[in-house]
């Protein structure tokens, strides 16, 4: 930002839409949490109704993959565009706009006759939900003043989108069992109409960024460069990480986005000024994001299907026995706030990550014939609620640091740091397990596999535990006239 330069005269600016305190800051907060819920429930959900998919629809195998991958390289490659979008154009337009098309792809899949019909609408699903999902976290932070209160309702929005993410396999083995597989995605129509109708009613529009232009060419080379880096990515779940269908995308997908930040360095209103990166709070909380979601995502797959595979549990058997991870993971997400003034936000999260690393560890020790307060209960509760103490402090912190015009644009980079984060770690622990089965198919071998990747995902939470408290910010000293709590410095 040179600040010497000629304003362009042919495109006058329009005054910035700025935010307005809502009549019901909490209703607000609801919409957008149900939101967050709807988007990340949808990236497992149909997990558990794969096999009803693939004898209604006559899927292939590789057609099933895609019915998870077509949604989560969508909702991956388009996220950053998204979240400046809520700064150009809405956030509140956006939200609705993200979730009408999310809602809409949804009934198509539900009553899709065709593979392709489903494949497409899964895509349409996670464009929507990359739409959606960054305006949700700048309506919550917009919603409440900075300071405790802030705090309080990204908890909230932080619990609620591990919630969700928590909760698929359970709703999802319910609807399949009870009502058929359509419902797996129908069940977003009603829910999706009515948090449409509290999002028109009750969301403030706030456009900060009024005026500047959508830079069309860093948002296609980050658009597809992230998606060609996801694409990669879930390849390796049937090719390894040295085969050409991998390697190609994947150093494609890297030269993609080496593209961007050099087109982003030189032109005048970019997608992503790289100055947000400046704000150490901003890129260290990204940085430990992307790395605990490496962990911490795949513990939800590697824990169900080590209930099934190894100790026989049915689909919803599964569910119901995470249930009191999910519970652990929305106890230590509303307990983050309270902790955060007394402790501070660094040591929150690094307190969190040390905690998540121990329940890694005695989940490793599990065995073929384990007991279910032992080898599931116990360790789950404790990782899940240490990822619980992790996920606000990082989310409050990687938001503080923005400028107002950038509001969506850092939720953006939060959402698509936790999710690129736990697909590249999916594949890694994936192959991992593989690699510590060693080929064979037999409980004790899965069991062994399983329990690597455990380890190796502590190993990969003591490495993030170290990198924030080297590079997270120290917390500001007290301001005996501030009038407020002590909160960490950007």
């Amino acid at each position: 930002m040179t600040g010497m330069a000629q304003p362009r005269t042919a495109v006058p600016a329009a005054p910035a839409v700025r935010p307005e305190p809502p009549d019901r800051p909490w209703a607000v907060v609801l919409a957008a949490c149900a939101g967050t819920f709807l988007v990340v429930l949808d990236v497992s959900v149909v997990n558990v109704a794969l096999p009803s998919m693939r004898a209604d629809l006559g899927l292939s195998a590789t057609a099933l993959q895609w019915v998870v991958n077509a949604y989560s390289i969508a909702f991956s490659g388009f996220m950053l565009l998204g979240g400046r979008a809520a700064d150009l154009f809405g956030r509140k337009r956006m939200f609705l706009l993200g979730l009408a098309v999310f809602t809409v792809a949804s009934a198509a899949g539900g009553l899709a006759e065709e593979g392709w019909q489903l494949l497409a609408a899964r895509a349409a699903q996670g464009l929507g939900a990359a739409v959606l999902s960054p305006a949700t976290l700048t309506i919550v932070t917009g919603a409440v003043p900075e300071g405790p209160a802030r705090t309080r309702a990204i908890s909230t929005w932080s619990a609620v989108g591990a919630g969700g993410g928590a909760a698929g396999g359970l709703v999802g083995g319910l609807l399949t069992d009870l009502l058929g597989w359509r419902w797996v995605l129908l069940v977003n129509v009603p829910v999706g109409v009515l948090v449409l109708a509290a999002g028109a009613l009750w969301v403030k529009e706030a456009r900060t960024g009024a005026g500047r232009r959508l830079d069309l060419p860093g948002a296609l080379l980050v658009t597809t460069g992230l998606a060609a880096f996801a694409y990669a990515v879930v390849q390796t779940e049937r090719a390894g990480w040295t085969e050409a269908r991998t390697l190609v995308p994947l150093l494609g997908g890297a030269a993609l986005l080496a593209s961007f930040v050099a087109v982003e360095s030189r032109i005048r209103e970019p997608l992503v000024p790289l100055k947000v990166f400046r704000a150490r709070a901003v890129s260290a909380a990204n940085v430990a994001l992307f790395v605990i979601g490496s962990a911490t995502f795949s513990s939800w797959f590697f824990l169900t299907v080590y209930a099934q595979n190894v100790l026989g549990y049915s689909p919803l058997e599964a569910g119901l026995a995470l249930m009191p991870s999910s519970v652990g993971i929305v106890a230590g997400a509303k307990l983050a706030p309270r902790l955060i003034p007394r402790v501070g936000a660094r040591n929150l999260a690094v307190g969190g990550a040390l905690t998540t690393a121990a329940g890694f560890a005695w989940q490793s020790l599990m065995d073929a014939d384990g007991a279910y307060a032992t080898d599931l209960l116990g360790p789950g509760v404790v990782m899940m609620t240490g990822v619980g103490l992790i996920l606000t402090p990082l989310a409050a912190m990687a938001t503080s640091g923005a400028a107002p015009g950038d509001a969506g644009l850092v939720s953006g980079l939060v959402n698509t740091s936790r999710t690129m984060g736990g697909a590249v770690g999916l594949a890694v622990l994936s192959t991992v397990a593989a690699s510590g089965a060693a080929g064979a198919a037999t409980p004790q071998a899965l069991t062994t596999g399983y329990a690597l990747a455990f380890r190796t995902g502590a190993g990969v939470l003591l490495a993030a535990a170290v990198l924030m408290l080297l590079w997270l910010p120290r917390p500001a000293p007290a301001a005996p006239a501030a009038g407020g709590t002590a909160r960490d410095g950007a």
